[in-house]
């Protein structure tokens, strides 16, 4: 049987709310996928041209460090990988999170969530970040 993941990054608590019922439903294994410096209220504050996120998502080559490893990785074959939208796409922390593993062979499911805006064009930002792996199209929770 196919073993399967869910990894997500949540800065409010909404993405981690969905995984965990994802994970739930398909019994899945749950990773949370957390920065080494956690964000603050003033960081997410996206409409602060200063604020932490804001400059991460201007760069499209920034990425973020991340606290924990998947110890595994390679017992997995399908990866459903949560996140916010930001600025139409998945926040850089989820490139960082796909370039610590070699992911070739592997279908990737990504998930978001949002308070307002649509998928955009996440998968599109997330492809780069792990060749060789299967994205299925995304959606929304």
């Amino acid at each position: 049987m196919a073993k399967k993941l869910v990894a997500y990054f949540s800065a409010s608590g909404v993405t981690k709310r969905a995984a965990e019922k994802l994970a739930k439903q398909e019994g899945a294994d749950l990773f949370a996928i957390r920065p080494v410096q956690p964000y603050s209220q003033a960081d997410l504050d996206w409409t602060n041209k200063k604020s932490r996120s804001t400059i991460e998502m201007q760069d499209k080559k920034s990425r973020v460090e991340i606290a924990d490893k998947v110890k595994d990785m390679s017992q997995y074959d399908e990866i459903f990988l949560g996140f916010p939208i930001w600025w139409g796409v998945a926040p850089h922390i989820i490139n960082s999170f796909l370039e610590q593993y070699d992911l070739t062979g592997k279908t990737i499911s990504p998930f978001a969530t949002s308070g307002g805006s649509g998928y955009g064009r996440s998968n599109n930002a997330l492809e780069v970040s792990a060749p060789g792996a299967k994205f299925h199209p995304g959606r929304m929770m």
